[in-house]
């Protein structure tokens, strides 16, 4: 079943992506681009890598330092400013 029409991305292709060592959608979309065009996906792909996704050491040595998740990359810097 196609999980990113985009790309045209299959469960399949992702479960093999996890067997690999991916466990988070962003992950997933470096290795095949699954959730970078519309994004519709990113839920989908969330729910096939579960709710576990990667124990805490394995993320930060996976993607670096975690950028804090309260405030999206995208939104202004008024609303950074009043979120803190």
């Amino acid at each position: 079943m196609y999980v990113c029409s985009c790309f045209g991305v299959t469960d399949r292709q992702v479960r093999e992506h996890q067997e690999a060592g991916a466990c988070t959608p962003r992950q997933i979309a470096s290795l095949s681009k699954a959730g970078t065009d519309c994004g519709s996906c990113v839920r989908r792909i969330q729910g096939l890598l579960g709710r576990g996704g990667c124990p805490r050491g394995e993320l930060e040595s996976a993607v670096g330092t975690p950028e804090p998740a309260s405030v999206p990359a995208h939104a202004p810097a008024a609303s950074v400013a009043e979120a803190a």
